[in-house]
């Protein structure tokens, strides 16, 4: 059984749609006629549906919803996968899925999160109204779609010219107070779907937190109405994995102190969720280091890493002092993490940041080198270490300098789908196939 369905409506939206659950680490595939939905559903961890519907009648598109709802089956996360600006039959169709859903479970408590935001394609919600880069969907060229034009730019609006579910709406500022906040108002809400600001990547983990915390207290079933990347955050915090398991973990060895670089690691808190140990830079403990990452991993942390803490800030009137014997000692102390780390924690991938600790690590892990595979991102490197008592092991590195916010983040979800491949087993398309009558 899948652990995701997802419902879209056009094929580049579904598959950039699977692309995001593939980063977890969950096995995706897209399919459209309904017996590749019955052949499928049983051997991916995300079953990617493509109904082709934007452009049909309303009526038309929830049948062909309801076909592929109840050719696919149950699954832990259902999703109706809109397009980033609203167009097409997102009220028709969701009515029709949760109709599918109600008629399965009649005794559950079913509820939609609709979180349309896309941050990284310039999508956000403020206020209900859904914005592409910044601007109003009704003063966007969609208003003006010769197939689909989007009269509304209120997504409750949008929903409520189509479904007959009761909508609310969550505030920003409910939002950014964090995830207690948020599940405290979802559930002071009646309605069936409740509408989500969010207008950056943190926002949608926020939701999911606050979403996942309720189905566990409390069974509520969720249904994500979405764009694409907060079903993939939810299905995350509901702890969802693939099928051979727990995802693999990822180790990282972060030598960069630069803003940059502290921008980068903090997104992959925020997104991935990712456990930092700080190395003191005045007094390298290894061993106290380890035992954090020892810590994380029995937390079920399967991101984690050691980076150095920042320097104190000089003085008034001082300039900042260089010690190359300093510097000596904390690649050291990274290497060696590095090793016991590996040796104890047995990643299935390995990241470096910073040219000397990609070396310093290689080194301490007795390889004969690096094995190259793809570019993840311009002087972002993936593949494999060679020679040695951990050879084959995935390993990317970057420099410290290199990629924008989201460029580390990129690097570890590269990992992580890597080891998907690698121990999900043999491909879809030699793997046995159900029969089909």
């Amino acid at each position: 059984m899948a652990q995701v369905l997802v419902i879209a409506d056009d094929l580049t939206g579904s598959n950039a749609t699977g692309a995001l659950y593939a980063r977890l680490g969950l096995r995706a595939v897209t399919v459209g006629a309904l017996a590749q939905v019955e052949r499928y559903a049983d051997r991916v961890d995300v079953l990617v549906v493509n109904t082709a519907s934007r452009h049909w009648t309303p009526a038309r598109a929830q049948a062909a919803v309801r076909a592929a709802a109840m050719t696919a089956g149950e699954a832990p996360l259902i999703v109706k996968r809109v397009d980033t600006t609203l167009r097409g039959n997102p009220g028709s169709e969701l009515d029709a899925l949760l109709d599918v859903l109600a008629a399965r479970e009649p005794s559950a408590r079913i509820r939609t999160l609709a979180v349309p935001a896309f941050p990284d394609a310039g999508r956000s919600t403020v206020g209900g109204l859904h914005l592409v880069d910044g601007v109003p969907l009704t003063r966007t060229a969609v208003a003006d779609d010769p197939f689909d034009p989007v009269r509304h730019s209120r997504v409750a609006a949008v929903l409520g010219a189509q479904s007959m579910r009761s909508t609310d709406e969550l505030a920003l500022d409910v939002v950014e107070r964090g995830p207690d906040a948020v599940a405290a108002a979802l559930r002071e809400s009646t309605a069936d779907v409740v509408v989500c600001d969010a207008t950056e990547n943190a926002h949608l983990r926020t939701i999911a937190v606050a979403a996942a915390h309720i189905a566990a207290a409390d069974g509520t079933r969720w249904v994500a109405l979405d764009s694409g990347p907060f079903g993939a955050a939810l299905a995350g915090e509901l702890g969802l994995r693939p099928a051979g398991g727990a995802p693999a973990r990822i180790l990282a060895v972060v030598g960069s102190v630069t803003d940059r670089t502290r921008t980068q690691l903090a997104r992959t808190q925020t997104v991935l969720g990712a456990r930092w140990a700080d190395l003191d830079p005045g007094a390298p403990d290894p061993g106290a280091v380890l035992a954090e990452l020892r810590a994380a991993a029995g937390e079920g942390a399967t991101v984690l890493g050691v980076r150095v803490a920042a320097a104190p800030a000089p003085t008034a009137g001082s300039a900042p002092v260089s010690d190359p014997r300093a510097a000596a000692r904390i690649l050291r102390a990274l290497a060696e993490i590095a090793r016991h780390a590996v040796d104890e924690l047995r990643p299935g991938g390995l990241y470096a940041s910073g040219g000397d600790v990609a070396a310093a690590v290689t080194s301490a892990l007795g390889a004969d080198g690096f094995a190259i595979e793809t570019e993840v991102l311009p002087l972002a490197i993936a593949g494999h270490l060679v020679g040695g008592p951990h050879d084959g092991l995935l390993f990317a590195t970057k420099g410290g300098l290199i990629g924008g916010p989201d460029a580390a983040r990129d690097c570890l979800e590269h990992l992580r789908a890597a080891c998907t491949r690698r121990t999900l087993g043999p491909t879809l398309s030699t793997a046995p196939r159900k029969a089909i009558p």
